[in-house]
């Protein structure tokens, strides 16, 4: 070993493949070039609900370059009834994954046929002229407070109904209450590259070329959709550009570029359009959600119920579980939480970032700025008389609670201590100016990795681990716990991720990733270290070690049950044009408690982007049914407006010391807490400028100019 090298763990590192990157060295799934590679496009329905009559191929095949139209009269078996582990617990995937098992139409935007050609252009020009005939039958997509077959639903957030002590006593006991319904809309994912698949068969071995959140997971499913050992399968995902939970699941594309590759014994590319992202890979479902508070004149909490409806589609059942963030917020006498779904012709949403705690956290923490309103309390100081000593519905104790901190620091560095309280007040030139602020959490998980380390022959280490990094920096950050386990400098290493044949690790979802994977390379980079130090000569081949952490996060979880939570505080200060109901966020600052930061540049990149995505959520995006179709108005990049950089002002994000003292980096995970409590805090703002209250995302100019002038 050579001499002493510290602290690479905790100091600003540039990506370590940044230069791949920026150069265009770095290869995607759309990228990757092989012989007599095929270009399949995918044919959705234009129905929201009916029956396949007839896929006229026969024209379609004589044009120029196509090969082969694939739909439900003649596509390979796959199977959709199986399950995956997840979190310890066994998952189903969407039953869309069942490519063309049928001849149903479940909802607009549904895939009813893959066209493969010698280009991507002759796919897609086939694919538009391919004529498509449907039996149609009436839909239902009508999302209201109203639905009587809205069912609680066990998801994500756990039960569906938690409750404790008597709501409706504590309430009419309660010296002031809020009642209050708000409403966030369907929003849907727009990564920078799009969804891409390339599979290829070799005899009996497939491997896929893949953008995703984690290989082996996705080789799990396509093991399982298609009957395969899984050792005969690689799936492979250098890079990612972007996921936000939409490249975690098993999609279509992929199965599609599996099959025809298959039947056609060459290699098959599949990309999902924009437009058909809208249909295909998944989305935050809109939310109604309302909220009780009762509490007594001095701000404490006598009564809590948040009960959250979502929608999901007809033929798999995913709730945004939304109410979640309020069993771990605050306590009261009487606490009720209620997740629940409707069914609709509709396509099924799945994880985004933050999902449930983004929604939910704005429905919360407005109510809880409406109180602080109503009781004449600064809204920092009623947070902080609610906070509970213990998990409010669990009763375990938290294994850090920082919250308070995150208040008081952010209120120093925003200066809050300067805020008039009173709304409509502040103006600049004809601009009414509001500050809001609401806090933040999300869980904290880690889950079994394993990861191989070498030392080589020239003085080099090669970490192996079946990570990804979806831009997220996670690629640099173990580079960082490594090169602090091995004792030497980050530029000694060389850190290879996602590639299913390392072994099985965790997707990167639900701010766990890094957490998980940098517990792994720890351990093996440990291990290694002592070998080493012990006089062991390395040889030309190098040596290896190799962990699996599966022992120890078990253990991990049958030790003393806690509540384990990343905190944070959101601050905004807005202008509102009267004249035209436009709201302009001007600045936004986060402080957060998110463990131990790996590496502080792109952490904060982190924390920023999801609070821009929150900035997104507050003031842009809206996804909007066509009542008359079924299917979505604009659905594209043109129609689905979402931040640019001309609406997203200076933001700062800071952090507390907080590193967690169950996981040996003090990782905890910051991927999605600084998109919780952002929307909430704009839209708190935007109250205070103007003393109208807005309970319905987004923040439209329309909507503002209705809500009608200051204190209407």
């Amino acid at each position: 070993m050579t001499a002493t090298v510290k602290g690479s763990v905790g100091t600003a590192h540039v990506r370590v493949e940044g230069r791949d990157k920026v150069t265009g060295a770095a290869r995607y799934a759309g990228d990757v070039a092989l012989p007599e590679l095929a270009h399949g496009w995918l044919v959705l329905s234009t129905v929201a609900r009916g029956r396949v009559h007839s896929v006229e191929a026969g024209p379609v095949l004589d044009m120029p370059g196509v090969l082969s139209v694939l739909h439900h009269g003649n596509a390979l078996p796959v199977d959709a009834d199986f399950t995956v582990p997840l979190l310890g617990a066994p998952l189903k995937p969407d039953p869309s994954i069942a490519l063309f098992q049928r001849d149903r139409v479940p909802y607009m935007g549904w895939p009813v046929a893959l066209v493969v050609a010698e280009t991507p252009e002759q796919a897609r020009e086939a694919a538009e002229a391919l004529v498509v005939r449907y039996e149609v039958e009436p839909f239902d997509i009508a999302f209201s407070a109203e639905r009587p077959d809205a069912v609680p639903v066990y998801g994500a957030g756990g039960p569906g109904v938690m409750e404790k002590g008597d709501l409706e006593a504590e309430l009419a006991a309660s010296a002031v209450v809020v009642d209050a319904e708000y409403t966030t809309p369907e929003e849907h994912h727009n990564p920078m590259e799009p969804h891409a698949a390339t599979a290829h068969w070799d005899g009996d071995r497939l491997e896929v070329v893949d953008t995703n959140q984690g290989s082996p997971y996705v080789l799990d499913h396509l093991a399982k959709a298609f009957s395969l050992d899984p050792a005969s399968v690689r799936v492979r995902s250098e890079h990612v550009g972007g996921a936000f939970g939409s490249k975690g699941p098993l999609h279509v594309h992929q199965v599609a570029a599996v099959m025809a590759a298959k039947l056609l014994r060459r290699p098959v590319r599949v990309v999902v359009t924009r437009h058909q992202m809208f249909s295909l890979v998944g989305y935050r479902s809109a939310t109604i959600q309302r909220i009780r508070l009762g509490a007594d004149p001095d701000g404490r909490l006598r009564a809590l119920e948040h009960r959250a409806l979502s929608m999901t589609s007809s033929v798999h059942q995913y709730v945004e579980a939304a109410a979640t963030t309020s069993r771990v917020m605050y306590d009261a006498d009487a606490h009720r939480t209620a997740n629940e779904v409707v069914q609709l012709d509709v396509a099924t949403p799945s994880f985004m970032r933050a999902p449930g705690q983004a929604p939910g956290s704005f429905a919360l923490e407005s109510a809880m700025d409406e109180l602080a309103e109503k009781l004449a309390i600064d809204p920092i100081e009623l947070r902080i008389r609610n906070e509970p000593e213990r998990g409010p519905m669990s009763g375990h104790p938290f294994s850090g609670r920082s919250l308070v901190a995150c208040f008081r620091e952010g209120a120093r560095r925003f200066g809050w201590a300067e805020r008039d309280p009173r709304p409509g007040v502040r103006r600049e030139g004809r601009r009414l100016l509001g500050t809001g602020m609401a806090a933040a959490s999300h869980e904290v998980m880690a889950a079994p990795a394993t990861a191989a380390v070498t030392a080589e022959a020239d003085g080099t280490f090669t970490v192996r681990i079946a990570a990804a990094d979806a831009g997220t920096g996670a690629r640099t950050a173990l580079t960082l716990v490594a090169a602090d386990a091995l004792d030497v400098a980050p530029d000694r290493l060389r850190v290879h991720i996602g590639d299913s044949d390392f072994g099985p690790a965790i997707l990167g979802a639900t701010s766990m990733g890094t957490r998980s994977w940098a517990w792994a390379v720890k351990a093996a980079a440990s291990e290694l270290r002592k070998q080493l130090a012990s006089g062991t000569a390395v040889p030309p081949e190098g040596i290896t070690v190799r962990s699996d952490t599966t022992a120890e996060i078990a253990a991990l979880a049958q030790g003393e049950p806690r509540e384990r939570h990343i905190f944070g505080a959101q601050f905004a200060e807005v202008a509102v044009d009267p004249a035209t109901g436009e709201v302009r966020v001007r600045r936004m600052l986060g402080v957060f408690a998110a463990g131990r930061i790996i590496n502080p540049l792109t952490a904060r990149g982190q924390f920023i982007g999801a609070m821009t995505w929150g900035i997104s959520m507050a003031l842009h995006e809206e996804a909007v049914m066509d009542q008359a179709t079924g299917g979505l108005v604009g659905a594209d990049l043109a129609g689905y407006h979402i931040a640019a950089h001309a609406d997203v002002p200076a933001i700062e994000a800071y952090w507390v010391d907080d590193p967690d003292p169950d996981d040996p980096v003090g990782i905890k995970g910051i991927g999605e807490i600084g998109n919780v409590g952002a929307a909430a805090a704009i839209a708190n703002a935007v109250w205070h400028a103007t003393g109208v209250r807005h309970r319905d995302l987004p923040l439209r100019p329309d909507r503002v100019l209705l809500a009608g002038g200051p204190h209407a």
